[in-house]
């Protein structure tokens, strides 16, 4: 099993922004060291192409007394990371254009870059990503043909990439976001994060090479620095 931790995000969750807010923080070359896998409802031919991979959505959808109390959590939790936000209103979304965008964006090694504009159009001025006029313009503001952009939504290789990403967070028993994977640990939602970072933190000190004693590093022969296996 490969070491690499993964984190599945959504740009429709404001938990999964602030989280990776605060994971950037912690770990600024974030993206690098952890994977990031997009998640989000399916529109239906997704949703169509999952059930013949006999995958779904392990999601429940949220009542209105939950959605009205995330609003007012998620606002605490953006003024005590000191962000401004902004709620949208999601109508007849369609989660394809950022989420494909994204994968498209980081096949053309801009991911970070598109990550942030989409975030700031949506958390941060509330705007509408299912436009394809706002997705247009967080890829131009991101460095990015905005017409490549957009239309990696409709893209059938793009979608098949997706439809792999959706899988395996059906597959990796995935019911929400954000979402951390380190090997065999799980961590679901904000309120983990910091659990997942002491386990990361404990992971990468222990795949740090030990140090070589400064008076034995001083004294030619006194240790091995070949390759595996002495001669080589």
């Amino acid at each position: 099993m490969s070491r690499r931790p993964t984190l599945f995000f959504s740009f429709r969750s404001p938990f999964s922004w602030l989280l990776v807010e605060r994971l950037r923080r912690h770990v600024p070359d974030a993206e690098e060291r952890i994977e990031l896998v997009p998640f989000w409802e399916p529109d239906p031919a997704m949703a169509a192409a999952l059930a013949e991979r006999d995958a779904g959505l392990h999601y429940v959808p949220m009542s209105k007394a939950k959605h009205l109390y995330i609003l007012q959590d998620t606002k605490r939790l953006a003024g005590r990371l000191g962000l401004e936000m902004a709620w949208p209103v999601d109508v007849d979304p369609w989660w394809e254009l950022s989420h494909c965008g994204w994968l498209q964006a980081r096949r053309l090694g801009r991911a970070p870059e598109f990550y942030d504009a989409v975030v700031a159009a949506r958390w941060g001025r509330g705007e509408n990503i299912c436009d394809p006029d706002v997705i247009g313009a967080a890829a131009s503001s991101a460095g990015l043909d905005p017409e490549a952009i957009v239309a990696a939504g409709e893209d059938p290789e793009i979608r098949a990439e997706g439809l792999e990403c959706l899988v395996r967070a059906y597959e990796d028993d995935i019911f929400g976001v954000p979402y951390l994977r380190l090997g065999w640990q799980r961590f679901w939602g904000f309120d983990r994060l910091d659990d997942f970072l002491r386990a990361f933190d404990d992971g990468a000190r222990a795949d740090r090479p030990a140090e070589v004693p400064r008076a034995v590093a001083s004294l030619v022969g006194a240790y091995d620095s070949d390759t595996a296996g002495g001669c080589g």
